[in-house]
């Protein structure tokens, strides 16, 4: 049997101590992201509501959290309590039901509504029926108003509007021959716009016909449009496919729809398409740069003094901070780079900017210089693993340089640049300081790509999931409404990070079986 200093001696410590290091380290990483998972995706599971009996009258909410002494209740109805949460201690509480008539209601405004369904009126009458069966009834058509009076906002209202405040800011300045014309477009943009609005008071005044009384645990009641009201859940009567089918819904309109309630609640789609158009964006961007910086210190510049001060210096860039670089786009891309394309190209704007705020343009270009020291020094990795004797064997068949370049060097070097745009993508979806000063807003009415020409709008402003985060997590005034929110976008960014590497992970194997392996 092998003595101590002998195992030592021979490295099985530290093989054994490595092994270790690497074990903790991926419970970490799967801590971590199975604790995102649970608390993310536990939300959207349709609890159970209960009423407890206290000696200052019952209270209906869903128990979120338990302590020794004390249980805490989502009891929503913001607009009745002013708080969705109460602590209530476990001494007060005489009793716990759990009724069937309760029901939790999902609505646009104010979060949901936890208490009884009362009465379903039309015109001021009320309906014969079972109240809550009726509001089952009438909730798909008023769900269906609201969702035609959404898109006719969405896609026909907002573009006219847009197009309306472009003729505005073009008539200043306008030369008079131009003028008529400008006039004329804005006469035909104001009717359509009125046309729209029309359309849309009709439908607002359908929707409102009907609307549904609720009760609270308290005896108050709140009467609401039926449109307003997104779904009816009756949680103590649901079975398991009742409640899957919540969830899924629920799940759904997380991921599809926009933003409400000071992002709190509803969906988180306008965070999803900016931060992967930003990257893609950088992408584009970081890989033509990165490149080419890294093929002319690889292939032209002479060694000396100067590239080593210059790889040094591309090294030590890695280490600047991201806060540092977002100040560094907000002074030279957005007020120096923007600012005289407003000058030269929209004169007649100012001083209303259009490139001279921020932009995705700009967020993408400060992110493409935070990134590109990855991409220059796994470029150069590459080109440095392409063996000699392919170059060799090229030149001596009477290829150029360049020809050699082009179709030899670069060609195996493909995987290993893949590498480096990985890894840029990874840690351009993740940075939030850089953005905060050159782009991203806490809620964009319009996305960079939309149907209305150029289609590509690189002068907007967009949403970020790293900065709905910070958002919705630090600066939010209902801090414990948003928690769950926070989780389940963490954990969608880091599915989209997943998937962005997956694509190119994919691109670089294919590359790489072409290419006849490498040494990425």
């Amino acid at each position: 049997m092998a003595t101590f200093s002998e195992w030592r001696r021979r490295g099985s410590a530290f093989i054994w101590l490595s092994g270790a290091a690497l074990a903790f380290s991926l419970v970490m990483i799967f801590g971590l992201v199975g604790y995102i998972s649970v608390k993310g995706l536990g939300f959207f599971w349709p609890a159970p509501v209960v009423e407890l009996a206290t000696a200052d009258g019952p209270v209906l909410g869903q128990i979120t959290a338990r302590e020794p002494d004390q249980v805490q209740v989502r009891t929503g109805n913001r607009d009745v309590f002013g708080q969705d949460y109460r602590w209530i201690p476990r001494s007060a509480i005489q009793e716990t039901r759990h009724p069937a008539d309760v029901v939790e209601i999902e609505r646009l405004e104010y979060g949901a509504f936890i208490g009884r369904v009362k009465a379903v009126e039309r015109g001021g009458q009320a309906l014969p029926g079972a109240p809550l069966d009726i509001l089952g009834q009438l909730l798909p058509g008023a769900r269906d108003t609201a969702r035609r009076i959404h898109r006719l906002e969405k896609s026909e209202l907002t573009p006219v509007s847009l197009a309306l405040e472009e003729v505005r800011l073009d008539l200043k300045g306008a030369p008079e021959a131009e003028r008529a014309g400008l006039e004329a477009r804005n006469r035909t943009l104001t009717e359509r716009y009125q046309a729209v609005q029309a359309r849309i008071e009709a439908l607002r005044t359908q929707a409102a016909a009907d609307t549904v009384t609720l009760e609270a645990s308290d005896g108050s009641t709140k009467t609401l449009p039926v449109a307003s009201v997104l779904r009816v859940i009756p949680a103590n009567r649901l079975g398991t496919w009742g409640k899957v089918r919540v969830y899924l819904s629920r799940l759904a309109e997380f991921v599809a729809d926009d933003p409400r309630e000071s992002n709190t609640e509803g969906g988180i789609f306008p965070a999803i398409f900016g931060t992967v158009m930003m990257v893609l964006i950088m992408s584009v961007l970081v890989v033509p740069l990165g490149v080419m910086a890294a093929l002319y210190m690889r292939e032209y510049a002479r060694q000396g003094l100067v590239l080593r001060t210059l790889r040094v210096a591309v090294n030590n860039l890695a280490g600047v901070p991201s806060i540092v670089f977002g100040v560094f786009g907000l002074g030279f891309f957005v007020y120096g780079l923007g600012g005289s394309l407003d000058r030269i190209f929209f004169p007649n704007r100012l001083p209303s900017p259009t490139f001279g705020t921020g932009g995705i343009l700009w967020a993408a270009l400060t992110l493409a210089l935070l990134t590109v020291p990855v991409v220059i020094v796994a470029t150069e990795e590459a080109l440095a693993a392409v063996p000699r004797s392919q170059r060799e064997a090229s030149l001596a068949l009477g290829a150029t340089r360049w020809q050699t370049l082009w179709n030899v060097v670069i060609p195996g070097a493909m995987p290993g640049i893949l590498t480096g745009l990985i890894l840029a993508m990874a840690r351009g979806a993740g940075e939030v300081a850089p953005l905060m000063l050159t782009g991203v807003v806490k809620l964009a009415p319009s996305m960079p790509l939309d149907g209305t020409f150029p289609f590509l709008h690189l002068d907007r402003k967009f949403m970020h999931l790293g900065f709905h985060i910070y958002d919705v997590g630090f600066q939010s005034p209902n801090s414990e409404a948003a928690k769950p929110m926070v989780f389940m976008t963490a954990l969608l960014l880091l599915l989209i990070v997943v998937v962005l590497n997956l694509f190119a992970l994919r691109l670089r194997s294919r590359l790489r079986a072409r290419m006849g392996g490498g040494a990425f």
